[in-house]
């Protein structure tokens, strides 16, 4: 038990000296390891109270550098006079000279000391909560990341019905399809008939993709449909497919495409 006590002794020496290097980071690890080793060890409450001033008063709420003085003493910034008063109280009793001999406890109790004259005079604490705010604004202003445009792609092999109209049998309709010819294009593989939809604005018009299907490459082209009663349409052409009914849907074209 001693040889622990020991070893953190010699913990917060190196925690000291971390503190007059500005390395407050480090030397609150040393402390920690010292409070893991011997929990009893007297100061140790009042050196890592310390070294947690140090690192909040090292993060600057706007680019003049000034401290973040909530932070400092520890308490939130909707709190109000009274909890801020006490925790004061609490800190100075740690931190002030005369009862704090380690290594950097005056310059944390000026610090402490500035955070309490700024928070508890209420013309000095509504000119920091302005400057507070006016950072959190420019932070999110900065987080906030632009919109962007969808390239995201659908591939769809689209189900076929006969047209109503008896002069042209051989007429597939897109039931449910709403065209949008600003928004999205249709292409389709030229080895099994697969349709594919993708954005007017996409990056893949004329590049070279694999099809979903059966993943042989082509090049993504526009197909400009038919448009039959206000609808758009998808003729097959029977010498290339090799369908003897007009019936034959988009999927019986790709089957017969794989089995040739």
């Amino acid at each position: 038990m001693e040889s622990n006590k020991d070893k953190a002794i010699k913990s917060i020496g190196i925690a000291e000296r971390k503190i007059s290097e500005n390395d407050y980071v480090g030397a609150k690890k040393f402390v920690i390891k010292a409070q893991n080793l011997y929990p009893k060890l007297d100061g140790l409450k009042q050196v890592s109270m310390m070294i947690d001033v140090y690192i909040s008063a090292s993060n600057k709420i706007n680019r003049k550098g000034e401290a973040d003085w909530y932070g400092v003493l520890g308490v939130d910034p909707l709190a109000n006079d009274e909890a801020i008063k006490k925790q004061y109280k609490k800190l100075a009793l740690l931190l002030h000279p005369d009862k704090n001999k380690f290594t950097g406890a005056t310059e944390a109790f000026k610090l402490i000391s500035e955070a309490w004259c700024r928070l508890s005079d209420k013309s000095q604490r509504f000119s920091y909560d302005l400057k507070r705010k006016s950072k959190d604004i420019e932070n999110g202003m900065q987080q906030k990341q632009p919109k962007r445009h969808k390239t995201d792609f659908s591939w769809k092999q689209p189900k076929h019905e006969e047209s109503e109209s008896e002069s042209d049998p051989e007429t597939k309709t897109e039931p449910g399809f709403t065209w949008k010819k600003a928004s999205t294009f249709w292409t389709k593989c030229d080895r099994c008939n697969t349709y594919c939809q993708f954005e007017s604005d996409s990056a893949y018009l004329n590049e070279t993709l694999s099809c979903p299907n059966c993943r042989h490459d082509f090049v993504v082209t526009e197909i400009e449909l038919e448009v039959i009663g206000g609808r758009r349409v998808i003729r097959f052409n029977k010498s290339r497919t090799g369908a003897s009914s007009s019936g034959t849907s988009a999927s019986d074209s790709a089957t017969l495409q794989k089995k040739e």
